[in-house]
Order: C-alpha cells, then structure tokens, then sequence
C-alpha cells in the first residue's frame, strides 16, 4: 500500500478502514462489502467524503450512480441506499431513514445477521432503478 492514503486505491482505503476497526463492525462491514461486490461485476467500489477527520472517507458502492454507502458508527453498521425509496423491500430490511424522501437505510447491530439473498435482490433493483433513471 503507498505510503500516503491521498495515493490509495479506493479498495485499499476501505481495507484500511476495516483493519482499522478490528471488532465485529469491520467484520460486519466486511461482510456486507463482499455480498454487494459479489452481486453484479459492473459494481465500482469508491470512496467519498475524505476529510481530516475521516481520513479514510466512507465506502460507496455504484453502478449507473451510487447504489449503496456503508457507514459505521459505535453502535450498528449502516448501509444507506440513495434511491431506497423507489425500491421494493419486502423482506423489510430498510429499518432506518424510512422518513427520507429518498434515501433508505439498513443499521445493523452488533450480533444480528441480514438476509443476503433480500439485500442481494435490494442491490439488483438499485442498478436497474440507477439505470432506468
């Protein structure tokens, strides 16, 4: 890895998050990346919203725009999806930001599983929503 994150791969940046954390939010984290990545070869991995005090800045996940972000805080593990409102959910894991006009999120906490094939299916229609405008 170069020596300065400013040279960093977007995935060597996210790496360096989840080495960073070292308890069950990076395995979480980890975990869920996998999964989405794992759903369709045309997903980019990137990082936005660097900052000093976020060096490492926040996972984003897109293909034909942002599907998915991936933030972790001290109790749970969110993954917000941009356009969340426009997609179906009915294995119900959208469980936060259910007000938004837009946005929808999925927090989990610590020792609860999610359904991978719903959040699977979740990321399919995120791309196809992405691509249909």
């Amino acid at each position: 890895m170069p020596g300065r994150n400013a040279e960093a791969s977007p995935s060597q940046l996210i790496d360096a998050r989840l080495r960073e954390l070292g308890d069950w939010r990076g395995k979480t984290l980890a975990r869920l990346r996998e999964i989405i990545r794992g759903t369709d070869p045309a997903i980019v991995e990137e990082v936005k919203w660097r900052k000093p005090s976020s060096p490492n800045g926040v996972p984003v996940w897109s293909c034909d725009g942002i599907i998915c972000t991936g933030e972790v805080y001290k109790d749970k593990v969110k993954l917000t999806f941009a356009r969340g409102a426009k997609l179906k959910d009915p294995a119900k894991l959208f469980n936060a930001g259910l007000d938004g006009n837009l946005r929808r999120a999925i927090d989990i906490r610590e020792n609860e599983t999610i359904d991978e094939r719903a959040l699977r299916e979740l990321v399919r229609e995120a791309i196809e929503v992405n691509r249909n405008g």
